[in-house]
């Protein structure tokens, strides 16, 4: 495969006639993602990477408030009923200020979690035929790797490389994965649809729904495991492992690995950092469930910075009907409205949503928008 040379052209082009249609198609023929080009021997991103200087990050300190982001033992949520009462008014006092908070004592094995980082490192560092192999962008396939699934209409590519699986609705077997980390795969996912159900329980009776409120309303339909593998970067100041934006579907459990980069746009704070916690997960609100709950609990903006040690390694597990299209219509609860408290927003399909998430891709807007009333 012609990697060096396409390499050589992105990283020097230039000119007043530069063509980036070009460039990203170079780029994508490799199939070899952005590891691709570190294997070949860049030392300058190829521009399209680069961010405008607006949104380049000046301050790349550790936030100011390290302790900002909420972490919940879960220990005692599913024996002890005194116990479950204390975590959901410790949830819902966090989701008054924040969309974020981190989990410990979920149920995961510690052993499951290393493993799943590993299984992600092992597929983006084997060789390169077995992962040209999985490159595909036909967002439909059950199983592909890709880089940037908007590469040809968002304004700054990602510095990252992703490996997905969509679990269900329509997931065939551990045939369908990697060797590489099939296993893993197929043990993380079981792991986390029993954490998914723990929490939907808990979101509905933080809203004084009966437990099983969510899951009767579909929240976990389609389940999607998204990997992201950030390799190092040679000009961290002037990429985004991941451009700022809002997360699709109901609610998102994540794994990072002891890197860091993560952070969450706070109202009052600017960007806080996510710090990893050995054996947590991130928990966060997405788009329909911010939706669904009339703004009760909110979708809120985060992004990756690149750093100049790597590979950054998380796995996103998204409860999303993003793939399971049905003529379900969502909008806020009935339970929730008063007059005090109107909807905010029209009923919509998912496909509606992903319709539009599709066509503005990441970072350019919160697609509620598009919702509201």
């Amino acid at each position: 495969m012609a990697v060096a040379g396409a390499v050589e052209v992105l990283a020097t082009e230039t000119s007043p006639t530069y063509d980036r249609e070009r460039e990203i198609k170079s780029f994508d023929e490799t199939k070899l993602g952005v590891k691709g080009l570190l294997d070949a021997g860049v030392t300058k991103v190829p521009r399209f990477f680069l961010l405008p200087k607006e949104d380049v990050i000046n301050d790349r300190a550790p936030s100011s408030d390290q302790n900002g982001i909420p972490i919940i033992d879960l220990e005692g949520v599913l024996e002890r009923e005194d116990r479950r009462r204390e975590i959901v008014k410790e949830i819902g006092e966090v989701l008054e200020t924040w969309g974020f908070f981190q989990v410990i004592n979920h149920g995961v094995p510690q052993r499951v979690l290393d493993e799943m980082i590993q299984g992600v490192r092992r597929f983006n560092e084997e060789a390169e035929e077995e992962k040209v192999a999985f490159y595909t962008r036909d967002q439909q396939k059950r199983v592909g790797f890709v880089s940037n699934f908007d590469l040809y209409r968002s304004k700054v590519a990602n510095w990252r490389d992703t490996l997905y699986c969509r679990i269900t609705p329509d997931f065939t077997g551990p045939h369908e994965l990697p060797k590489s980390c099939r296993d893993i795969f197929m043990e993380y996912s079981k792991h986390m649809k029993d954490v998914g159900d723990t929490m939907f329980a808990l979101l509905s009776e933080v809203l004084g729904l009966k437990p099983n409120y969510f899951h009767e309303m579909g929240c976990m339909d389609g389940h999607l495991l998204l990997t992201h593998y950030y390799p190092s970067c040679p000009e961290p100041d002037i990429t985004i492992g991941t451009s700022k934006h809002t997360d699709t579907g109901f609610l998102t459990l994540l794994l990072q690995d002891n890197i860091g980069g993560l952070q969450v746009l706070h109202d009052d704070l600017g960007w806080v950092d996510v710090p990893p916690v050995h054996g947590a997960l991130v928990v966060n609100i997405a788009d329909l469930l911010q939706l669904v709950t009339n703004d009760k609990f909110r979708s809120v903006v985060h992004r990756v910075k690149t750093q100049e040690i790597g590979p950054r390694i998380s796995v996103a597990c998204f409860f999303t009907t993003q793939m399971y299209p049905s003529g379900r219509l969502y909008g806020p609860i009935e339970e929730l409205m008063s007059e005090e408290n109107p909807p905010k927003y029209r009923e919509i399909t998912t496909e509606d949503y992903f319709r539009e998430f599709f066509v503005h891709g990441l970072g350019e807007e919160h697609i509620l928008n598009h919702f509201r009333i």
